[in-house]
């Protein structure tokens, strides 16, 4: 591995977590699910620490595989560089036989931003990173597409797709979501259900660095490396999009 820059060893550890994790798939197999979901979410998570702390060993980490007492330790909260990662971002269809719509997730928080991250969808074969970020498809105005929850869709966004005449598109993990806005699959990720700061501070600096829009879905900015690592809700789209997104999300909300 060839380690150049903060956005180089993001993109280096989240592909190479994924290409472990494919290993996994095909070592454990898929007949029992629940195994094979804590030994993928074992092997990334160890390799990702070991990896940071032999490549990054000033900074602090903070894991959605981490303890609660790793979560709260107060260095984190002062340390000035934080590695906020999901070693693997949708375990369920991690587990599922045939499907890609999952990731991992590795982001540097620095200094009150993110500043360099990639997510990895190793079974689509690809890695979208902060140091070369994709271009960002055009928009065409008419129908466009909301990514959503496979499981449990909010009712608010059933009601957003009908006042602003969008289609919902069901996809796994919030990595995967916020990518396929990225690459041309939807136009727009809505979610209001419950998520961590390791769902989102990847993709979303990837996002960023794009030229996407993404906020709180009251319009408020994302903010990560707090002690409540909790970061519950989100909005993601093309540019173009977000004005009006905003606006049927406050008329749904009033």
């Amino acid at each position: 591995m060839t380690i150049r820059d903060d956005h180089a060893v993001a993109g280096d550890l989240a592909t190479e977590a994924g290409e472990r994790l494919l290993r996994v798939r095909e070592h454990t197999g898929f007949a029992d699910s629940a195994a094979l979901r804590a030994e993928g979410d074992r092997a990334a998570h160890v390799f990702l620490m070991e990896a940071l702390a032999r490549l990054r060993p000033s900074d602090s980490v903070l894991s959605e595989e981490a303890t609660r007492e790793e979560r709260l330790d107060p260095r984190r909260l002062g340390a000035e560089r934080v590695w906020i990662v999901d070693p693997l971002d949708g375990t369920r269809e991690f587990s599922e036989e045939g499907r890609s719509d999952w990731a991992v997730h590795v982001a540097l928080w620095e200094r009150g931003k993110l500043t360099a991250g990639a997510v990895a969808l190793p079974a689509q074969g690809r890695t979208l990173t902060t140091a070369e970020p994709p271009a960002l498809p055009e928009f065409e105005k008419g129908r466009f597409r909301i990514a959503v929850s496979r499981t449990r869709p909010p009712e608010f966004v059933q009601k957003l797709a009908y006042l602003l005449g969008a289609d919902l598109v069901p996809i796994g993990s919030a990595g995967a979501k916020i990518s396929a806005v990225l690459t041309g699959e939807v136009e727009a990720y809505v979610h209001a259900g419950g998520q961590y700061e390791w769902d989102s501070a990847a993709p979303v600096a990837v996002a960023q660095a794009a030229g996407a829009f993404a906020s709180r879905v009251d319009g408020s900015e994302l903010t990560y490396n707090q002690a409540d690592p909790s970061l519950p809700d989100i909005l993601v789209s093309l540019p173009e999009l977000a004005t009006s997104l905003l606006a049927g999300i406050r008329d749904l909300h009033r």
